[in-house]
């Protein structure tokens, strides 16, 4: 009877430090459980993290590339290429970080691509600036440049119009003006004899006598002579050989052409010229032109 009381409390001892094995084990087991779902949710919350940081950092990067687009700045093709490589990758890193989850493999991934494009951006907007730099001084330059165009220009207008005016006071100063000029009217007798006559009826010529005034910038040698006559009753009188010039900006119509040998000595012209009609009564104008301008005028008066 002794023997059996001794060994029922040895096997209630056994079972007691199975027993308490047993929730040993399971308390570590659940320890352990703990601390892996700990570091799971560590793991999550960590990555949920980095993935907020990247979002930021493309709308970051995206905001930069907005911007350069946005300034209207003339790309040529290869940095255009450039604009629309960089808003692609924003475009697939956002797909990508758009996953429910990512691995730390592909978050470290995604890390280096931001990186990488971080820095593609960076020198992309440096490039930008530089060329609106660029684009802004050669813009200067070119407004610089037509301003000093537009003075050359106007200085130039100014000497040429100067030179225009100096060249046709020159001209004006050297064409030749009568000094003394008279007019006479002559009936041609029989024998040819001229003779100086007052009345219109036996008239059939006149005598224009001038002289030229010295001009020292005239050209010496031979000039054309215009002449006018107009008539008592205020008509041009012409000839069949008549013809027309231009004598101070004015197409005119002329009487009689003749020429002299001007050789500024003071000489006395005389220039005849035969009435292919009858004379009338009253007052005659004559006129003469010489090198684009009147030379002189004078007058007479048959009874």
């Amino acid at each position: 009877m002794e023997n059996q009381s001794g060994q029922a409390p040895k096997k209630n001892s056994n079972v007691i430090y199975f027993l308490i094995v047993v929730v040993v084990a399971l308390l570590g087991t659940d320890v352990y459980l703990y601390m892996q779902k700990n570091k799971t949710d560590a793991i999550v919350v960590t990555q949920s993290d980095e993935k907020s940081k990247l979002k930021i950092e493309l709308d970051s990067l995206e905001s930069q590339v907005q911007q350069v687009n946005a300034s209207k700045t003339k790309l040529s093709a290869a940095m255009q290429t450039k604009n629309d490589s960089l808003q692609s990758r924003i475009k697939t890193l956002r797909s990508e970080l758009a996953k429910g989850t990512l691995t730390k493999e592909e978050l470290v991934q995604a890390q280096e691509n931001v990186k990488q494009l971080r820095y593609f951006v960076t020198k992309y907007t440096s490039d930008i600036d530089s060329l609106q730099k660029s684009n802004a001084s050669l813009t200067t330059q070119r407004d610089t440049l037509r301003t000093t165009l537009a003075t050359v220009k106007t200085k130039a207008d100014t000497l040429t119009k100067q030179n225009k005016d100096l060249s046709d006071k020159v001209t004006i100063a050297s064409a030749l003006k009568v000094g003394q000029v008279g007019v006479a009217a002559y009936k041609i007798k029989g024998s040819g004899k001229e003779v100086e006559v007052s009345r219109s009826s036996p008239a059939k010529k006149i005598k224009i006598s001038f002289t030229v005034a010295s001009n020292a910038i005239a050209t010496k040698g031979s000039h054309d002579i215009l002449i006018r006559i107009i008539d008592p009753t205020g008509n041009l009188i012409t000839q069949g050989d008549s013809g027309s010039f231009t004598a101070d900006g004015q197409s005119l119509q002329y009487t009689y052409k003749t020429s002299i040998d001007f050789k500024d000595d003071g000489s006395t012209y005389v220039v005849d010229w035969v009435n292919p009609s009858a004379f009338q009564k009253g007052t005659y104008t004559v006129m003469l032109y010489a090198d684009g301008y009147t030379m002189g005028k004078t007058s007479f008066t048959l009874k």
